[in-house]
């Protein structure tokens, strides 16, 4: 190969794996390659913010001597600066007082050791909003990260940074998780493939639980890499509380089987009937009439119990104790008490709010949600196939829209919650989603449709989306920075 940092840089994580598992290239030149993207792309939208170029290159080494097999061996990759401990590595979790105390974590979490163990060649960590509590990617610790198809808007959050670095193709694959939308938010900003799996689908151990909200794999630029990746990586890990059950066959076997006809509901407003904006009503009826034309049913309906009043505040409850676990978190990763001065206002006052709630009103939340899940579910039971939705309710927002505000405090969770008007529910009814980039604004931004299936349902979900992906592929639609 010529110039390998740019005849690669479009390539997805399976594509780069067989260059180096057929010897085309190597490891460490594939490494070299995507440091070089990073150092010319990143200052322009801020996607990576701690770097390990050199420990990169040492795995990279590795590979080359030990010519694993694994599929993603010697694929450059990316992890989210949140949850992810990698031992002997720096982590800040979007926060200003661990990025100046330097934290360095003493253990890996599960998913890092079966990332680890597919010889994946780390090089940094991606940005994230502080504690993930947010839809943008703008922490004060390090920096708003920008959308490279336009550095004006938000790739989206809380996994921006991972979708801003594979959408500007400095790597082809990169870990993200999900706690309300933040695998699907950023994926629908970049233009690209965000699957949040099934709860209990990936361990999320050793110190978090599979009953909160949030899950974890990554964004990509093809379906097919996030299939391999969830083969690599699914599966309980010592302890688990909730456990998914496990597929018939491999994710990847699905990407070449029909889907057979499937009964498709969709929605073109708000569940609760209100307008979204028209590029995002445009994005899911092109999606309808585009799975109608490969042999699936598909009409208007959605589950009726999915529109409930009260869903907001159970939310709040549950992603308020969130803030204050992370901030009381924040206090022992640091040695003392953390202050205002160390948490960012919006989420301070999140974390304040938990105060209000008490253990009673927290029981309830959690009994509430789990009546919500099984009445949501239940549509699925009774028939159906799959969900579409936009993924967002209106296209990226402009950069600073939704900043911490002294003024009102819960202004960015406010304008969140109406942009995020799809993504929420699934996190609480445990369902698996995936965001695919079939749209773009007449001013050239992603727009994302979702998928949802019944849970546990990854297999169809993966199946639709490899037959949607082969009508109406992606992979040439790339921003030009």
């Amino acid at each position: 190969m010529g110039n390998i940092a740019q005849e690669t840089r479009w390539l997805d994580a399976t594509a780069q794996a067989a260059l180096v598992r057929n010897k085309e290239v190597t490891a460490s030149e594939l490494a070299e390659a995507a440091i070089a993207r990073i150092e010319q792309i990143n200052p322009a939208i801020n996607a990576v913010n701690i770097l390990w170029f050199n420990h990169g290159r040492e795995l990279a080494k590795q590979v080359d001597a030990s010519n694993p097999t694994t599929p993603f061996a010697g694929v450059p990759f990316l992890l989210k600066d949140l949850h992810t401990m990698y031992e002997g590595q720096h982590i800040s979790q979007g926060n200003k007082a661990l990025k100046e105390a330097n934290y360095i974590a003493t253990s890996d979490t599960t998913l890092v050791s079966r990332f680890k163990q597919q010889h994946l060649i780390f090089l940094g960590r991606t940005n994230s909003p502080e504690f993930g509590s947010l839809p943008v990617t703008e922490p004060e610790a390090w920096g708003e990260t920008r959308n490279p198809w336009n550095t004006n808007f938000t790739p989206g959050g809380s996994s921006g940074g991972a979708a801003a670095a594979v959408a500007s193709g400095m790597v082809p694959i990169a870990h993200a998780s999900d706690g309300g939308g933040s695998i699907r938010v950023p994926a629908s900003c970049s233009g690209l493939v965000g699957l949040k799996v099934s709860q209990g689908r990936i361990s999320v151990g050793p110190s978090r639980l599979e009953t909160n909200l949030g899950v974890e794999l990554a964004v990509s630029r093809s379906v097919r890499d996030i299939a391999a990746l969830l083969d690599a990586v699914h599966g309980p890990g010592v302890g688990d509380t909730v456990i998914a059950p496990p597929p018939l066959r491999p994710y990847v076997n699905e990407l070449t089987t029909h889907p057979g006809k499937l009964r498709i509901g969709f929605v073109q407003s708000h569940f609760n009937g209100s307008p979204i904006h028209k590029e995002c009503a445009t994005a899911v009826n092109d999606a309808a009439h585009l799975l109608e034309s490969l042999g699936h049913h598909v009409e208007l309906a959605f589950p009726a119990a999915i529109n409930d009043p009260k869903a907001g505040g159970r939310f709040m409850t549950l992603w308020s104790t969130n803030m204050a676990t992370s901030r009381q978190s924040i206090s022992t990763m640091l040695g003392r008490e953390a202050t205002t001065n160390d948490i960012e206002l919006v989420n301070w006052v999140m974390a304040e709010y938990s105060s209000k709630v008490s253990a009673l009103d927290y029981a309830l939340a959690i009994n509430e949600s789990g009546v919500y899940r099984r009445a949501v579910q239940q549509w699925w039971e009774d028939g159906w196939d799959i969900l579409l939705t936009p993924t967002l309710a209106a296209p990226p927002l402009a950069i600073g829209v939704s900043a911490n505000n002294p003024n009102d405090p819960m202004a960015p969770l406010k304008i969140a919650g109406e942009w995020m008007g799809f993504t929420a529910q699934f996190n609480t009814t445990g369902q698996p989603a995936i965001s695919l980039p079939l749209h773009m604004t007449a001013d050239g931004l992603p727009v994302g449709v979702q998928l949802v299936g019944a849970y546990g349902r990854e297999d169809i979900l993966i199946a639709l989306a490899a037959q949607i992906e082969a009508a109406a592929p992606w992979a040439d639609l790339t921003p030009n920075i």
